[in-house]
C-alpha cells in the first residue's frame, strides 16, 4: 500500500463515508464492479484486462506498475487460488486497508518477498524516506488542530 498510496492524505480516498465515491476499501476484485480494488471491465477477449484500482493519483505510476506485478508473481510463486469475484457492492467485504501510512509502511517492511523482488536497497530507502515524512507531518499543527483544539480549549 505505501506504494500504491504513498502520502499521509492518499488514505483519506480510502475511507468509506458518504462522500468517498467508488474508491476501494479492500482488496477483493470482480467484473466490472467498480467498488472492488482490483476491476477487470467487460471487454473483448484481446481487450481484457485488470485495473488496480487501489492507487491514487498522487501514486508514481511506475511504482504502482511493478508492485502490482510483484504481488501478482508473488502470487502466482505461492500458487494461490483466487477468490471467486465480487458480486455486488465490496464495501459490504468490509475496511480491510491499512488506514494510514504509519501501519502501511509497517507491512511493507515486514513484507521480505516483496523487498526480495523490489530490491532491498530500494525497499529500504523507499521505507526511511516515508517514516521520515510521517514524522515531519506530525511535527506541524494543521490549521484544523488551531482552529478546533487551539482556540476552543
Amino acid at each position: 500500500m505505501p506504494l500504491l498510496a504513498p502520502n499521509v492524505n492518499s488514505y483519506r480516498r480510502l475511507m468509506r463515508t458518504e462522500s468517498s465515491g467508488s474508491a476501494p476499501i479492500n482488496v477483493e476484485w470482480g467484473m466490472d464492479n467498480r467498488t472492488v480494488g482490483l476491476r477487470v471491465p467487460v471487454s473483448s477477449p484481446e481487450a481484457t484486462r485488470v485495473e488496480n484500482r487501489l492507487a491514487g493519483a498522487d501514486a508514481n505510476p511506475y511504482l504502482v506498475m511493478a508492485a502490482s506485478l510483484a504481488c501478482g508473481y508473488l502470487g502466482m510463486l505461492s500458487q494461490l487460488e483466487p477468490r471467486p469475484p465480487m458480486t455486488g457492492s465490496a464495501w459490504s467485504g468490509g475496511h480491510k486497508l491499512p488506514d494510514d501510512i504509519g501501519p502501511a509502511l509497517d507491512l511493507l517492511h515486514d513484507c521480505q518477498p516483496l523487498a526480495d523482488i523490489l530490491g532491498e536497497r530500494f525497499t529500504h530507502s523507499y521505507l526511511a524516506v516515508k517514516r521520515a515524512e510521517h514524522r515531519a507531518y506530525f511535527q506541524v499543527i494543521s490549521s484544523w488542530e488551531r482552529e478546533h483544539l487551539l482556540l476552543r480549549v
